[in-house]
């Protein structure tokens, strides 16, 4: 079956990795929230699995 011919424009993100730091971790996600950032994933850092990195996405004006 194909569609009315209604077509919505694709959204575009951009995307930021930031360094979690264990003792601010809510204060750096609030901050981030604040500016419109919706996290997407926390993960280990590539060098460092102790060192937490988060990845934050928010949609393109």
């Amino acid at each position: 079956m194909r569609g009315s011919g209604y077509s919505r424009p694709m959204t575009k993100w951009e995307y930021a990795t930031v360094p979690l730091l264990v003792h601010a971790t809510k204060q750096i996600l609030d901050t981030w929230g604040e500016d419109g950032w919706e996290l997407v994933q926390v993960v280990p850092g590539p060098n460092n699995p102790e060192q937490l990195v988060a990845y934050l996405k928010r949609e393109k004006a």
